[in-house]
């Protein structure tokens, strides 16, 4: 490969600086916006800063998010913990089937989801007029608490699923052999070998819950989300938004760097000789088996059976044909946007993977780092940094589809460099080496040898990184230029306004599209049953 002589007696390969390049510049897009985030709300004196920091409603919606934050990891916690336990170490039959479906619901957006709940309720809603029952019409902390965690905890239960087929159950039966009761195995013994799986999982929907935008807002509960989206579009209050935006990236990273420290030193592995106990699952008596069933149904009934019948229900309530074409050009839309913003995301990721597997060092750890930010960061506040980016710095950037492709790339990097990183681990570096050792440059190498056995891992990459901005909302409720409707804008839009009829195809054109990727992890899930 191509060396220079940087460094009088060592040469450097210039690919490494190359990537090394393209990857700071990555992490410096990351960087900028919150640059100039800063810049705006240190536009204020002390005293107006101290007394913005101050308000009363900031206190409560401290509060507010870390209730919601609680309340939706509890919930998401009782549902995916019993469901894991029963699909990985029991012999209910059906557990295939129960595994499918309770990793389906991640076709529901929060959004959609709180479309469904505010559906069912009120005296026009799905229950007052197929069953002749009529409740409150949800909304607040338990409506958008409910509605995130029936999206929220199928990442929890595949985190936990995992935790139990690989956990040795040898150590199991060391303490019950040794006395130890049923409550005082699961507490002493299984609980602390998952706390690993709940701390990753809970750390994901924590991260979603701080950063939602669209169930906060349709159960009009303030949170900072929503707040943050309120002050800068109807109050104008930009100086506070800044700040608030501050404050919601600030808990963010907080709850980032908590999660790192408690793993910091922790073991779970056996230490002892031997190889450990094969895994055994439970029998269940018939009263079991009807338990497990029965909690498996009402799980399944309302995370998928719910927004299902609803949506059925309100798109039943006028004709579907005069909202084919606005729903087609609403898809084409997020298709304009989805499409580039994989592709982008790949580009991306490729140095940063590259750095990461073949030029491990210090500066490919901070690179590594800085390219996870976009996707710590709460969208909305991360969408807010690069409105006042383009505000301040590149005004020709304001509300173009530039900029929204290229704030979506960054903020779901992350999405893309987990499989790409993985496929060049499995890339054996030797024959890469055989290839220069054969007169290939390192542009014919990467073209002919490397990309190929890379290639599963970028499809997967793009995948993860297009079906997730085809639904995203708060960036582009920030970002879109004037006159842009994708389907999760125009479904949002419509709801808020009370337009249940209209916007139940566009609700339902979403969890379509969003069951890819649900069908993405199921094909590549190994673990079940």
């Amino acid at each position: 490969m191509t060396t220079l002589d940087l460094i009088p007696g060592r040469r450097i390969p210039a690919a490494r600086v190359l990537f090394s390049a393209l990857g700071l510049g990555i992490g410096a897009l990351m960087l900028l916006p919150i640059y100039y985030l800063l810049l705006r709300a240190f536009q204020a004196d002390l005293p107006t800063v101290w007394a913005l920091l101050t308000r009363p409603r900031t206190g409560q919606l401290l509060i507010n998010t870390f209730l919601l934050t609680a309340c939706v990891l509890a919930f998401c916690t009782v549902i995916a913990l019993p469901l894991a336990w029963l699909v990985s170490r029991t012999d209910l039959p059906g557990r295939r089937v129960i595994n499918v479906l309770a990793v389906l619901p991640l076709a529901v957006p929060g959004y959609v989801m709180a479309y469904a709940l505010i559906g069912l309720s009120g005296n026009y809603g799905f229950l007052n007029q197929v069953f002749g029952v009529t409740i409150p019409r949800m909304q607040g902390l338990w409506g958008a608490s409910l509605a995130l965690s029936l999206y929220c905890f199928p990442y929890l239960y595949l985190n936990l699923r995992a935790a139990f087929a690989g956990l040795d159950q040898g150590l199991e039966e060391s303490a019950r052999a040794l006395g130890c009761g049923p409550k005082e195995v699961f507490a002493r013994v299984t609980l602390p070998h998952l706390l690993p799986a709940l701390m990753a999982g809970w750390l994901v929907i924590g991260l979603y819950v701080i950063g939602d935008f669209g169930a906060v807002a349709l159960m009009r509960y303030e949170a900072f989300s929503f707040v943050i989206y309120q002050q800068y579009t109807a109050a104008f209050d930009r100086l506070y938004a800044s700040w608030l935006a501050l404050i919601l990236i600030a808990i963010a990273l907080s709850v980032v760097w908590w999660e790192s420290r408690l793993r910091e030193g922790a073991s779970y592995a056996r230490t002892g000789s031997g190889s450990g106990t094969g895994s055994k699952r439970l029998e269940l008596g018939w009263g079991g088996r009807l338990a497990g069933w029965s909690f498996s149904g009402v799980v399944v009934l309302v995370s998928l059976g719910l927004p299902v019948a609803v949506l059925s229900f309100w798109m039943t309530r006028s004709a579907i044909g005069p909202v084919l074409h606005p729903l087609f050009n609403s898809f084409m839309q997020s298709l304009s946007v989805a499409v580039p913003s994989a592709l982008m995301a790949a580009l991306m990721a490729l140095p940063v993977a590259v750095l990461a597997v073949r030029y491990p060092s210090r500066l490919s750890t901070l690179i590594n780092r800085l390219a996870f930010v976009g996707y710590a960061i709460p969208a909305l506040a991360f969408a807010l940094a690069f409105v006042f980016f383009s505000l301040q710095g590149a005004r020709w950037l304001y509300q173009t589809h530039l900029l929204l492709i290229t704030v979506y790339a960054l903020s779901f990097l992350a999405l893309a460099i987990g499989p790409i990183r993985s496929a060049f681990y499995q890339t054996r570096p030797s024959i890469e080496e055989s290839a220069r050792a054969l007169g290939h440059g390192p542009l014919s190498v990467f073209w002919r040898v490397t990309l190929p056995s890379i290639r599963p891992g970028v499809v997967a990459g793009m995948v993860l990184v297009f079906v997730i901005a085809m639904k995203e909302l708060p960036i582009a409720f920030l970002l879109a230029p004037t006159g842009f409707r994708p389907l999760s804008i125009t479904m949002f839009s419509r709801t808020s306004e009370g337009m249940l009829v209209e916007a139940a195809p566009y609700a339902a054109a979403i969890m379509a599209f969003s069951a890819i990727f649900v069908g993405f992890v199921l094909r590549h899930d190994k673990k079940a049953g």
